[in-house]
């Protein structure tokens, strides 16, 4: 199948998902993860109906916007931010998904002063505590929005997370609702600065499960684009 007929199968699936949930499918935005793809791959996504473009390697990122390839769409950071690469990604993406430490939430916030602007961002949740992977601890969550919300550089719109790997869909389910409860229990304590617009779970393997837990943004590669070539 081409890139055009996967995006429509993931929009199809994405309308079934939410009207599963009982919510509006117009609701619910498509993140094309994009790593690993040619910028023609990318402009052909785009022209086939994808809106946001996320990558996750900095290189990449740079390397195809000087070849144009996310025109018409916006680009989103998905991946781990290295600190020294947070001048590279600041200002450049309209949304940098994985803040995942007070360390890098300062350090875009400072970079966006720098430059005049304020910098949207997600915090990331390591909603399964694994060590292999970044974000802020369920328990640490709050603090962590407490001190994004008083970061003048950035404006937090949401939560991130990628959970651990699951062959059974319940056990997904089970992560992917936990994190709705975070999503729900922030947006409802009215930070300043903070807006919980965004709960961006779910990739190619269970976007729809996600979908039907609560998630309102899901990052899609493989099903849009195949498998990577690693």
């Amino acid at each position: 199948m081409s890139i055009a007929d996967n995006v429509k199968a993931v929009k199809d699936n994405i309308a079934r998902a939410a009207i599963d949930a009982g919510v509006d499918p117009n609701g619910i935005r498509l993140v094309a993860a994009t790593k690993q793809n040619s910028a023609e791959r990318v402009r052909e996504a785009i022209a086939a109906g994808i809106e946001i473009c996320g990558e996750n390697r900095v290189q990449e990122l740079l390397e195809k916007d000087a070849q144009g390839a996310y025109a018409g769409a916006e680009r989103h950071f998905i991946g781990h931010l290295q600190r020294n690469k947070v001048k590279n990604v600041v200002g450049l993406c309209d949304l940098i998904q994985s803040a995942g430490s007070q360390e890098l939430i300062e350090l875009i916030s400072r970079r966006a002063a720098a430059i005049g602007k304020v910098q949207d961002i997600l915090i990331e949740v390591n909603i399964g505590g694994e060590e292999s992977k970044s974000g802020f601890l369920p328990e640490a969550l709050d603090d962590a929005v407490g001190f994004a919300a008083a970061s003048g550089g950035v404006k937090l719109l949401g939560l991130m997370a990628i959970p651990p790997q699951c062959d059974d869909p319940r056990r997904a389910a089970y992560y992917f609702d936990e994190m709705y409860k975070l999503f729900v229990d922030i947006g409802a304590k009215k930070y300043d600065n903070v807006s919980m617009e965004i709960m961006s779970m779910g990739m190619s393997g269970d976007y729809m499960t996600a979908i039907r837990s609560g998630s309102n943004m899901v990052r899609v590669g493989t099903a849009i684009f195949g498998a990577r070539q690693y």
